[in-house]
């Protein structure tokens, strides 16, 4: 049974290299029908903080993640690295200095990895110093630490990023000194940015957490990170954790360095918002919302539903939705300024707007149909084009020259709102 583990060091927030990681780790044991383990690297007693451990387990359950069995706290077992250290200086493979204790490196020999993503990898034990097993203050040195755990643990396949391919024959040694049989290594390429740089902060954000504040969906940040690094049979590119499990082989992963492409992630969650129901979004939105300074207790959720569904086709991001549609959450919404010098400038377009609401206010059903009907008739009985009450009327309501349909948004807004921001614009 294939057995896997993700071991995140709870110093930041969850990266998105990270995240892909476990993405890839969890399909593995779950197509192979094997087990996820979740360790904690907690050694860095100074820069280990709970509450990036939080923030990072959330992040994996947000994602779709599960794991199995409990978590593996490596602050809590360094009496058991100092016990295996300790054999290995009884066995003349090791030696102390002062609280540390160092493994001797053999120099001349060859260590060969046969990767899963790459192939056959060879290293020269001339281009290794002798290794730390446990610092003077007494932790152990994440080489050490990492084998005796994957060892303890039953892992049998690690997948990891490219940037511990050196780590690997280092930790190869520990094994054959230990007289443990290693796993099996793959190393994924990393995630670069557009300019071809490792992913950074420069090229924005880069760990989950930034993600679902600006408002992408779980299930698309998801699908687009385990695109970066694997090829789904077929080509297909819009595929949930379900279809991915059932897909995925080890096998199959690139050999080759991915780019980010922050477009085609917005293009992709664009597309789980249009599939989405709007029962399911609505969580989303009201919580997109009050971190964006809105507040969605001035809409019920059938008006909620009704904004989404204006909007759906218009947004990549649930945080658009606010940028939109401002105006149904707050009475001081942007103002398009040039747009409005151009519409409610002129005094002829003012008296469109004063007549078109006190016929509004007659209406018995404030529907969009009517609204509709009622901003028609008063077109064609002053020889104008619908867009000449449209234009102006769109900019009182909303403080925006273009969006969704104007009557659909002024049903939505209500007679009273829709009304007094009409009158208020006519002075």
């Amino acid at each position: 049974m294939i057995t896997v583990r993700f071991a995140p060091s709870p110093t930041g927030w969850l990266h998105l290299g990270s995240a892909r990681t476990a993405l890839f780790n969890w399909l593995a044991a779950r197509h192979g029908g094997g087990r996820f383990l979740l360790r904690i690297e907690d050694t860095d007693r100074v820069r280990s903080d709970a509450r990036f451990l939080e923030e990072i387990l959330e992040d994996m359950k947000w994602l779709g993640l599960d794991w199995d069995g409990e978590l593996v706290y490596q602050s809590r077992r360094f009496d058991i690295y100092r016990e295996k250290a300790e054999g290995l200086v009884v066995a003349g493979k090791a030696h102390r200095e002062g609280p540390a204790i160092i493994f001797k490196v053999e120099p001349g020999r060859t260590v060969e990895i046969e990767d899963m993503i790459h192939g056959k990898i060879i290293f020269q034990t001339e281009n290794f110093k002798d290794q730390v097993l446990i610092k003077s203050d007494g932790s152990p040195a994440y080489n050490f630490s990492c084998v005796v755990d994957d060892s303890s643990q039953g892992v049998t396949h690690i997948l990891r990023g490219d940037d511990h391919m050196t780590n690997t024959p280092k930790q190869a040694l520990f094994y054959e000194a230990l007289g443990l049989i290693p796993p099996k290594f793959g190393h994924m390429p990393l995630i670069l940015g557009p300019d071809g740089a490792k992913l950074s902060k420069r090229h924005g954000g880069v760990s989950v957490r930034e993600y679902k504040e600006e408002g992408f969906l779980p299930e698309a940040l998801a699908n687009y990170l385990i695109l970066l690094g694997w090829t789904p049979p077929g080509g297909t590119e819009i595929l949930d954790l379900a279809e991915a499990t059932r897909l995925f082989e080890i096998k199959d992963m690139n050999d080759v360095q991915a780019k980010f492409d922050i477009l085609k992630l917005k293009w992709m969650n664009g597309e789980y918002i249009m599939k989405k129901p709007a029962a399911d979004l609505l969580p989303l939105l009201r919580d997109q919302f009050v971190r964006d300074g809105f507040d969605p207790a001035r809409l019920g959720d059938g008006p909620l539903a009704g904004v989404l569904e204006a909007y759906r086709v218009r947004i990549k991001t649930l945080r658009e939705l606010g940028e939109l549609a401002d105006f149904f959450f707050k009475d001081d919404y942007a103002v398009d300024e040039e747009a409005k010098a151009k519409y409610l400038g002129p005094a002829e377009n003012r008296d469109n707007l004063r007549e078109f609401a006190a016929r509004l206010e007659k209406l018995e059903s404030f529907s969009h149909d009517a609204i509709e009907a009622v901003c028609r008739d008063l077109a064609a009985e002053r020889n104008l084009k619908a867009a000449g009450i449209i234009h102006p009327t769109r900019l009182a309501v909303s403080g925006k020259a273009k969006g969704a349909g104007l009557f659909e948004i002024m049903e939505l807004l209500g007679r009273d709102i829709s009304l007094a921001r009409m009158k208020g614009a006519a002075l």
